[in-house]
């Protein structure tokens, strides 16, 4: 039933209403987007900084968790040294009491694997600092830029929340006046504008003819078309760039 009540009452708005509403609209919007203008790009600025000092804070932990995984490997490399180291003392040993020349190749064999083993572990263990020694300073330097963002980040809030506030009660005013205005232009049209506006650069949705053209796009008007565009007795678009087009007179503009 409302949906029916709803119907019938935008079935009584004249053409010339719907488009005289549209464009107070229109104004009211446009207020809108120059204070978002105002505020310029600095919600994307904080946005940014944010996924930044995220990321860069991941890139931290990931290097400091590398380090504990190299540290974790060089204990495991000294805990393999220790046992070469006692069983080369072992096979040193066994060497005295040696008796015959196969078994004292097979320890000396032994001994000498033990070095080789003992060998590769330090060479494996320099690796790992080294690698560790790298993994630090790149922390610092990360830690570095990381704490710039953060302080440049803190800033740009406080001025994005400055000019917010400044602006907000303006915004909100404009919004419930934009609110009131919608039931007085029709389902169809509304919907029309407000994807028209979505898709211009401008955020113009409906223009009035200026010097025979399009306000929009400039493009020229025939002197056909502004008759009926004068007339109101119908919703008539540029057949260029689309836009809803209404004459000064309704619009409320002096030439």
């Amino acid at each position: 039933m409302a949906t029916s009540d709803k119907n019938k009452s935008e079935q009584t708005l004249s053409v010339e209403s719907r488009l005289k509403s549209l464009y107070e609209l229109q104004t009211i919007l446009s207020q809108i987007d120059r204070i978002r203008t105002v505020r310029g790009e600095l919600p994307l600025e904080v946005k940014d900084l944010e996924d930044s000092i995220e990321g860069l804070t991941t890139r931290i932990s990931n290097f400091q968790q590398e380090i504990e995984d190299l540290r974790k490997k060089t204990i495991a490399e000294k805990e393999k040294i220790n046992e070469s180291q006692s069983k080369i003392a072992t096979y040193k040993v066994q060497l005295d009491n040696v008796r015959n020349n196969r078994e004292f190749d097979l320890l000396s064999k032994e001994i000498e694997f033990q070095t080789l083993e003992i060998e590769l572990s330090e060479k494996h263990i320099n690796e790992y600092q080294r690698v560790i020694e790298n993994k630090t300073a790149e922390i610092a330097s990360t830690e570095e830029t990381l704490s710039d963002r953060q302080h440049i980040l803190t800033e740009k809030k406080a001025e994005l929340d400055e000019i917010v506030s400044e602006t907000k009660q303006d915004e909100e005013r404009l919004r419930e006046q934009a609110k009131a205005l919608e039931p007085k232009v029709d389902a169809r049209t509304l919907t029309a504008f407000k994807r028209i506006r979505k898709n211009a650069r401008n955020g113009l949705g409906i223009v009035y003819i200026q010097r025979n053209a399009c306000g929009g796009c400039f493009n020229r008007i025939p002197p056909q078309k502004q008759m009926e565009i004068k007339m109101h007795k119908k919703i008539i678009v540029c057949e260029y760039c689309g836009r809803i087009m209404i004459d000064p007179d309704l619009a409320g503009v002096k030439e």
